[in-house]
């Protein structure tokens, strides 16, 4: 992949997962309460959730941006070669 494609897919990865976080409470609004996390979390869990999510959805784009991404999906591939 082009460089500058793979740092701007990247950046636009992290801002999506900067966004999940930052607005956590209209996420919320959109999936609604999530019993598992409420059960595993406590309370507020599916809040911690979503945050959760948000911020490995940041890191997923930090490593598209930096092409480490493709060496985690190697490594992940050659387990079932």
């Amino acid at each position: 992949m082009n460089p500058i494609i793979r740092i701007l897919l990247g950046l636009a990865i992290m801002a999506a997962g900067f966004l999940i976080v930052w607005k956590s409470e209209m996420v919320f609004s959109w999936v609604g309460r999530i019993d598992w996390a409420e059960m595993k979390l406590g309370s507020g869990g599916t809040r911690t959730f979503i945050k959760l999510i948000g911020l490995l959805v940041a890191f997923i784009g930090i490593f598209v941006a930096t092409n480490i991404i493709s060496d985690i999906l190697t490594g992940f591939a050659n387990i079932f070669a």
